[in-house]
């Protein structure tokens, strides 16, 4: 269920909390009491009026109207206890508890905490009398020019005097004229610090802490830091004062020995810790700290958050930063500018009115708005800082810039506000210094962060013979131990051609992993090898590190699916070699076959052999200059929708479909010695590539009116008006690999390849005449005409044993949601299955019930939408399968598939979804029911075990049957081993049944019955 979040208080950073928790697709809606004219019925955002000084009726209000979350953002709620009195009435408030927020509520707790747990601080007194204070202020053998109401007093109870005399008047204006009222009873009195002051700011789950990138805030009115002290004139982050070693260290002195602290008193700091810091040449002081967000900090660092700060308040709250630090954007600078009232921090006019609000946004600056309120359709001022305007760029120059210039387009009378937010950080970036290896555009760092990145990627790649860890200078693969006794080495390399430029130009660059580790493993393959490891060349001009992540996150995926191991690669930044955003790819594979099972076996090789050809996902990963000429003759763009592929999908999405690796089904074949030869279908196409693996006195017949054509070609051939030759020799028509069997093993090593995917047998090998063509294709044209309308894609389904049906009538896809909870082993069955072009499936979203799972990768990357669904975020099970079913409403569920889906439904959601509800069974139900089978079918002895895919009921495990499939229970079975066994059954099973039930060949009676469709 989405949630409902309320944000307490009205200010600017407010609407920024507000703006941000807006963005998480787990929220519903966003309140803010009291809010101000940016909050007022903005999207997901609007204001409420609920009281949040009466935390009873609060609580009440949340209750009543399912707030599932309050967040907190000033500092008089906190210290007035709100967190503790709404937790106690059941309703979940993100913030310290009120003895944890005296850290900012009393500075002379703060202080005494400071010293009792050794946090570096400026000496100082806290005094109850004016006397003592003065006394102290003039006998100080340092200068204690700071005076502080101790209590709460809106950011504006610090005065840095000049002298001794002004320090005792600050005293005296506090204590005696009651300046910041009770805020002043006591006053602190401290050491005037010299140095540099910066906000380090971080997430506290009450044990561990999660410090966001450092900022600095402008108190001064006027630029050059003059004028009075005010709550704060603009912001920027990060500060490049703060090196991340001096981070680490305040995170280590200041931070984390805070919230050790705190918990050994008996107060866990759980919330956002702000510590105000001077950066001295003695080193690190805290000047105070604060209970919540800076205002203005919180509107430069919430842009900079990459994460969804929904889930980093709940990873917060639930004790969980240590596994679940928030992610930021890295290279990128936000600077807010404030804008204030014409006599701010003094008296000011209300009611000003306020112009172009609309149009500032629109220049890609952010407004978050304070003190206004709305007035006859329109903006008005109604306090002292009244806007904050963020931007967000490249550099911190560029980021003041844009932020300046949308302060400008304001229509704001009389406004006040700096031009120089960020001044001391420019003037210490252009301080001059040695060059570094960074300036000449190579950035070891990003280089250092992408290998931490892909080291756990290649490590799940380990296999026998290697464990694939990288960091050493070579990586090493024992042979003996990966089973072999007198292999033969194969080696192969390739790239992935001007598909990159495809890639590039969408920003979807996780497919090329695939891609590149087919070309080369799809190669091996040819001499019957076995691959064994991959290694990867990646280089650009200036390191991407999420784009190179992306890249080699997917070959990582692909080499676990091709079964081989990511041993190593290079990383080369070259500065002026590659344009920005461009990189290229390189890969290399090494592979072992025995020596008596190299392929191809040129002497077995004989007039009449019959050729199978597997298919092609598409175009695979050559021919794109090509096929990049015809776009431009058809004046498509890549985002423009695709007049070939499935409905929906762009061309960029279309073109970028991975190429197929063949190892795992086509290896077992190949080692079965049915097959006398492989032939991989890649540059050169059909014409070029059969011939390597045959007697040069063979020639290849093909009849293209055998195999299935993906609609793109028919598209390329038409629109670039192709010849038969140049489709031929350029592409592969829809066959990635072509085997070479005889005529006795044609058929049953074609039912083999087709249990997996799809094949047919295209074409036989014949005699070559003098001077013929090496290979023939027939009915080519014919095929590449009456492939169907190419605006439809591939919707040829055959029936019956035969035939493409009729393809002028495209088949409706039935669109299939699957649940799932972990690793989706089933769920890349079903994703094998409804990625074939005759499948009448199609998977348009995954839902899980955990996050981070592996099958919401599995789904990733096969491109399909993914949403979470927590369980663990609902207060019943009605309530989490509400928001269940309305995600597969949202997507137009037809069918739902429970792949591992490890959660009961209750029998609402099985009523509305009956007979569009499927589960898998691990026995051959109705015996062995619940958990446990594989035991419960070991302890009866029984000799046959398998699974079963049926319709779910509200009983368990009682649903209508639709496919089964039988395991045979050997003498040594473990549940283990038999476990095993039946989830390589289930990987067939369940898309069969998935199959008949999208296609209409069965369905559930009304009797609850299976019903299945006339011929």
């Amino acid at each position: 269920m989405a949630e409902k979040v309320l944000v307490v208080g009205g200010g600017g950073r407010e609407h920024a909390l507000a703006w941000k928790l807006a963005q998480s697709e787990q929220i519903q809606q966003v309140l803010v009491a009291p809010g101000n004219a940016g909050t007022a019925n903005c999207g997901k955002i609007s204001n409420s009026e609920v009281s949040v000084s009466n935390h009873t009726i609060l609580a009440q209000f949340c209750k009543d109207h399912h707030v599932g979350l309050v967040v907190v953002g000033p500092e008089v709620p906190l210290a007035a206890g709100i967190v503790d009195d709404l937790t106690a009435a059941g309703v979940q408030c993100f913030g310290p508890s009120a003895k944890a927020a005296q850290l900012e509520a009393s500075k002379s707790f703060s202080k005494a905490f400071m010293e009792r747990h050794g946090i570096p601080t400026a000496r100082y007194g806290s005094f109850t009398d004016v006397e003592e204070a003065c006394k102290y202020i003039r006998t100080a053998d340092f200068p204690a020019l700071v005076v502080k109401a101790s209590g709460l007093a809106a950011g504006k109870g610090v005065i840095v005097a000049k002298d001794q005399d002004e320090a005792c008047q600050a005293v005296m204006d506090i204590m005696k004229d009651r300046a910041f009222g009770s805020a002043g009873d006591t006053v602190v009195v401290e050491e005037l610090l010299e140095g540099e002051e910066v906000s380090c700011l971080c997430f506290s789950d009450g044990s561990s802490v999660s410090p966001m990138p450092p900022a600095q805030d402008h108190k001064r009115l006027q630029d050059g830091d003059l004028g009075p002290n005010t709550g704060g004139m603009g912001a920027y982050c990060p500060t490049p004062q703060v090196s991340q070693e001096l981070l680490q260290q305040i995170k280590e002195t200041v931070l984390q020995k805070t919230v050790d602290g705190m918990k050994e008193e008996g107060a866990p700091y759980v919330g956002v810790l702000y510590a105000g810091l001077m950066l001295t040449k003695q080193g690190i002081k805290v000047l105070e700290f604060n209970c919540r967000f800076g205002d203005p900090e919180c509107q430069v660092l919430l842009p900079l958050l990459k994460s969804d700060l929904y889930e980093v308040i709940l990873n917060t709250m639930n004790g969980k930063l240590a596994s679940s630090a928030p992610v930021w954007h890295q290279d990128s600078s936000a600077v807010t500018v404030v804008m204030a009232s014409e006599g701010y921090p003094g008296s000011y006019k209300k009611g000003v009115q306020i112009k172009g609000l609309s149009q500032v946004q629109d220049s890609g600056v952010q407004v978050f708005h304070a003190g206004t309120a709305l007035k006859d359709g329109g903006v008005v001022s109604s306090g002292g800082r009244v806007l904050t305007v963020t931007a967000v760029r490249s550099s911190l120059e560029a980021a003041l810039q844009a932020a300046n210039q949308g302060v400008a387009a304001v229509g704001f009378p009389g406004a006040v506000y700096r031009r120089d937010i960020g001044h001391r950080a420019i003037a210490h970036l252009n301080q001059q210094r040695g060059l570094t290896y960074k300036d000449s555009g190579v950035d070891i760092a990003a280089g250092n962060k992408l290998v931490d990145m892909i080291k756990p990627l290649a490590k799940a790649t380990s296999r026998a013979g290697c464990n694939a860890e990288l960091g050493g200078f070579a990586g090493l693969f024992d042979l003996k131990a990966a089973g072999f006794v007198d292999p033969i080495l194969v080696s192969g390399t390739d790239g992935v051609g001007t598909k990159l430029k495809i890639a590039q130009a969408c920003g979807q660059h996780g497919g090329l992993g695939q891609d590149l580790v087919a070309m080369c493993v799809n190669d091996v393959l040819a001499q019957g090898a076995e691959p064994l490891f991959f290694l990867d060349y990646f280089s650009c001009g200036r390191l991407d590190v999420d784009v190179a992540a992306s890249v080699v996150g997917g070959i990582a995926k692909a080499c676990e699916m091709a079964g081989c191991a990511l041993l190593g690669g290079e990383t080369a930044e070259m500065p002026g070699v590659y344009a920005a955003g461009e990189y290229d790819l390189a890969g290399f594979c090494v592979g072992a076959v025995e020596r008596g099972a190299l392929l191809p076996r040129l002497g077995d090789i004989t007039e009449g052999d019959m050729l199978i050809g597997v298919a092609s996902s598409g175009v695979h990963s050559n021919g794109f200059s090509l096929v990049r000429k015809v776009l431009e003759r058809a004046s498509l763009s890549y985002n423009s929708p695709a007049p070939f592929g499935k409905a929906g999908q762009t061309v960029g999405e279309v073109l970028l479909t991975p190429t197929k690796i063949y190892s795992r089904l086509l290896l077992p074949i190949l080692r079965s010695g049915a097959v006398k030869a492989y032939a991989h279908i890649t540059g050169g196409g059909l014409l070029e590539n059969i011939p390597r693996v045959l007697p040069p006195e063979l020639a290849v017949d093909f009849d293209a009116s055998r195999w299935s054509f993906p609609a793109v070609f028919s598209w390329l051939h038409k629109e670039g008006g192709l010849s038969e030759e140049e489709m031929a020799r350029t592409f592969n028509c829809g066959l990635g690999a072509v085997l070479v069997v005889s005529p006795l093993d044609a058929q049953k090593v074609l039912r083999q390849i087709q249990a997996q995917e799809e094949a047919w047998i295209v074409g036989s090998l014949a005699h070559k005449q003098p001077g013929a063509e090496p290979v023939v294709v027939r009915n080519l044209k014919h095929s590449l005409l009456t492939a169907g309308p190419a605006c439809i894609g591939e919707v040829a389904v055959e029936q019956n044993g035969g035939g493409h049906g009729d393809s002028s009538k495209p088949q409706k896809r039935t669109r299939v949601g699957v649940l799932i909870s972990g690793t989706g082993t089933n769920l890349q069955a079903l994703i094998e299955q409804a990625k074939r072009p005759s499948s009448s499936a199609e998977i348009v979203v995954v839902i899980s019930n955990r996050p981070g799972v592996q099958g919401l990768k599995r789904a990733s990357l096969a491109g399909i939408q993914t949403r979470v669904v927590d369980h663990k975020l609902y207060g019943s099970r009605a309530e989490f399968d509400s928001t269940i079913d309305r995600v597969l409403e949202e997507f137009s569920v037809e069918l739902v598939c429970l792949a591992g889906f490890m959660r009961i439904l209750t029998g609402t959601f099985v009523k509305k979804w009956n007979g569009k509800l499927l589960n898998i069974h691990p026995s051959l139900l109705p015996s062995f029911k619940g958990v446990n089978a594989q035991k419960q079918a070991l302890q009866a002895g029984v000799r046959v075990a398998g699974c079963t895919v049926h319709f779910v009921a509200e009983e368990v495990d009682a649903g209508a049957i639709i496919v089964q499939e039988a395991v045979p229970v050997l003498g040594g079975d473990t549940e283990e081993s038999l476990s095993d066994r039946i989830k390589e059954a289930e990987h067939g099973a369940f898309p069969a049944a998935m199959e008949l039930v999208a296609s209409g060949a069965v369905r559930l009676a009304e009797d609850g019955h299976i019903m299945w469709k006339a011929n």
